[in-house]
């Protein structure tokens, strides 16, 4: 362990809800491995729920398209940030911004580390020719290795998860009181090549409307609002909670979850820092390129047939869907996803 006496690390990182919901296993590892050590968090002030519940563990919101924004703008955070106050710098993000706030503690004599993304590996998983197929190392192992090169090693023993928060009355009410499990649905994602198409999604919900579950449909945007209250009307056991609460009551409701059904998106990563068995459906990318969320067995990971479409997968964020890749979804059929539903929700 460090010699440095009251050792404060700052970790940087900036944006994708996803990915920073990740740091959180991580960050409760260390604490519990390093209980002298303080961490400051710096990431967009959205985020700030995921680490209120952690011990010893600060967070600085930083608008980086206000304040914060730019070359200058990133000086005066590095500045706002109190350099002085740590002993360490973990770069867990790895863009332009972090490298030229990094670049601002390296200067004044701060030890850092940065993380290896894979990017080479990764652009090797998802090339359509000469595909290296195998398993990448997962985000949560990369961080680890951040804190690692600063003399930090941990063990993600698979136990490090969120305690449950308290739900409000009115959350309660809009849920309603049935004795039934809850199963959390969220349909969507960033770009359409992770989308489960939603006359696939009809079927599913249909299905497990027949069953004793609650199912809490949540997205965001007013189209996606808009389609999740479509379903929601059709099916008495959906309700939809898209633009109802807050970011930190749908937070604390999901923390409740019996289980979350999702795509490769942010929401089942929320649900895995509680440790909520997460169903993850996945189209052109893939758990081989170390998204999957948190805890979640192989058997939780619906893949689209790679024998139908070995490009799979075909990008690292799903952004690039080659022709005739459009239908990849539609390998995985509903059935299956409601087979593993009902197999977790036992």
């Amino acid at each position: 362990m460090p010699v440095a006496q009251n050792p404060h690390i700052l970790c940087i990182r900036l944006s994708a809800m996803g990915d920073v919901a990740m740091t959180v296993p991580v960050l409760i590892a260390l604490t519990r491995t390093y209980p002298h050590l303080e961490i400051t968090v710096v990431s967009r002030p959205f985020f700030a729920p995921f680490f209120e519940p952690l011990e010893r563990v600060h967070f600085f919101g930083a608008d980086v398209k206000g304040r914060y924004k730019g070359a200058v703008g990133l000086y005066k955070l590095y500045k706002d940030l109190d350099p002085a106050r740590f002993t360490a710098i973990a770069d867990l993000h790895n863009v332009i911004r972090s490298n030229v706030l990094r670049s601002f503690f390296r200067l004044r004599g701060s030890k850092s580390a940065q993380i290896d993304k894979g990017r080479a590996e990764k652009k090797a998983l998802t090339r359509e020719i000469n595909k290296d197929f195998r398993a990448l190392k997962s985000t949560h192992a990369r961080y680890a290795e951040v804190f690692e090169s600063l003399g930090y090693p941990v063990q993600l023993t698979g136990s490090e998860f969120l305690p449950k928060q308290a739900i409000t009355d009115s959350i309660r009410e809009h849920i309603g009181h049935e004795p039934y499990k809850w199963l959390g649905v969220a349909p969507f994602a960033a770009h359409a090549g992770k989308h489960y198409p939603l006359e696939l999604m009809d079927v599913v919900l249909s299905q497990l409307n027949r069953e004793s579950y609650k199912i809490i449909l949540f997205g965001g945007g007013a189209e996606e609002t808009q389609k999740l209250q479509s379903f929601a009307d059709k099916y008495p056991n959906c309700v939809s909670v898209a633009g109802t609460f807050s970011f930190a009551e749908e937070l604390a409701l999901i923390s409740h979850l019996d289980a979350m059904l999702a795509m490769d998106s942010g929401n089942g990563h929320l649900a895995a820092l509680f440790g909520i068995p997460v169903v993850t459906i996945w189209g052109v990318t893939h758990p081989y390129l170390g998204f999957t969320p948190y805890g979640q067995p192989p058997e939780n990971q619906l893949v689209a047939d790679r024998e139908q479409f070995p490009a799979i997968p075909t990008s690292v964020y799903g952004n690039k869907v080659p022709a005739g890749y459009e239908k990849a979804m539609y390998s995985i059929k509903p059935q299956q996803v409601v087979d593993r539903i009902k197999t977790v929700l036992a």
